[in-house]
């Protein structure tokens, strides 16, 4: 956490980061795709950053339900 934010916006930044990671890898897979070159490991790490970027997301809905 940055030492001037409180926990919400430490989240919600955590959420707005992974989403544009997670654009990122997408758009990386997508060009890999379009040279035919191997896209499985790209395709394995996204679905790692996806699992993370849940977990930020739930923890974002149960600090806001608070």
């Amino acid at each position: 956490m940055r030492a001037s934010e409180i926990e919400l916006q430490m989240v919600m930044r955590h959420v707005r980061d992974g989403a544009a990671i997670l654009a990122r890898q997408t758009a990386l897979i997508t060009r890999l795709a379009a040279l035919r070159l191997p896209t499985k490991d790209a395709e394995d790490l996204l679905v790692l950053l996806e699992r993370a970027q849940a977990e930020h997301v739930s923890h974002l809905q149960r600090l806001v339900a608070r």
